[in-house]
């Protein structure tokens, strides 16, 4: 089922929103060369704590991981790409990092994610990798209201993708989001314009491109949940939740302005 919510709802969501926005620009600003990624996992769960919100991915168990998950934000580093769990990894200089991180405060979720690279050794083509992801969402975001075509978003972040060069994996992508944090629709990384549900206010998405370098194949941890590049490459993942409005699409997890 698609959820619409109220006004009030969506009010709640832009709460949750800006928690979220918060946490990951406060956590880019204090990870540095030396951090261990469970040291992020702990500062996340206090300020999810101190902002009055709770963890949607601790107790998470869907059928595609081995939940729960146990832990309040996805680590992802270098050729990781989703849903990775923070282990005793200690960050060097230029690893890619991707920081996901999803909270429900008064009954709605929030998600989003950033990608950059650790420390001072950022390569060219690591950044390459991010902006795409970057752009690819601007362009969903951007292709998104009232009475627009879900596959109007997909094509979007496809068009960008494809034309940056890097192949788009279709198996996990983005989602609605309201009182749960998955929920129909399945927003995927590509698609064709006009096509699919016929986007609605009060309808919550989170809009989630990803890459990586030199393949769509994926494979998975021991850990159950970690998902990898085949080939080892690295990857890129940027994810805002949306609001569908009267007017267009509005983000909600915007970092503080400032």
């Amino acid at each position: 089922m698609i959820e619409i919510l109220t006004p009030a709802e969506v009010e709640r969501g832009r709460a949750s929103g800006a928690i979220v926005g918060h946490i990951l620009d406060a956590l880019k600003g204090r990870v540095s060369v030396g951090t261990n990624l469970l040291e992020i996992d702990r500062w996340a769960k206090e300020m999810i704590e101190a902002g009055g919100a709770t963890s949607c991915y601790v107790d998470y168990a869907p059928s595609f991981g081995r939940g729960p998950f146990g832990h309040y934000i996805c680590t992802a580093v270098n050729d990781a790409v989703l849903h990775g769990l923070p282990h005793d990894y200690t960050l060097a200089d230029g690893d890619l990092l991707t920081l996901d991180l999803a909270v429900i405060k008064d009954g709605i979720a929030a998600d989003a994610a950033i990608s950059f690279v650790v420390g001072e050794s950022a390569s060219e083509a690591d950044l390459a990798l991010i902006d795409a992801t970057v752009r690819a969402l601007a362009a969903g975001i951007a292709a998104a209201g009232p009475g627009k075509k879900l596959g109007d978003i997909s094509h979007a972040i496809g068009e960008v993708l494809s034309s940056s060069g890097y192949r788009v994996n279709t198996q996990f992508g983005g989602h609605g989001i309201g009182s749960t944090m998955h929920q129909d629709p399945h927003v995927a990384n590509t698609g064709r314009p006009g096509r699919g549900y016929t986007l609605r206010p009060g309808l919550m998405l989170a809009v989630e491109p990803w890459v990586m370098a030199d393949t769509d194949e994926l494979t998975m941890d021991a850990d159950g949940w970690t998902l990898r590049s085949a080939t080892g490459g690295r990857t890129a993942h940027t994810e805002h939740t949306i609001a569908i409005t009267e007017s267009g699409a509005e983000i909600l997890t915007l970092p503080p302005a400032g």
